[in-house]
């Protein structure tokens, strides 16, 4: 295997690498956001339920 071969080879690796990363940290980040609008949901329902 040549040089050139080898390098387009560790190329198209990372960069295939990198796009599962991208959508792994994307899924983190809804993840994070859903929580965090279900705690402020549920924050807000304990709010309402101690001011009836």
């Amino acid at each position: 295997m040549n040089k050139f071969s080898m390098v387009l080879m560790l190329i198209l690796g990372g960069a295939l690498s990198a796009c599962n990363t991208t959508r792994g940290l994307g899924e983190d980040v809804e993840a994070t956001g859903e929580g965090i609008q279900n705690a402020a949901e549920k924050a807000e329902e304990e709010l309402e339920d101690a001011v009836d």
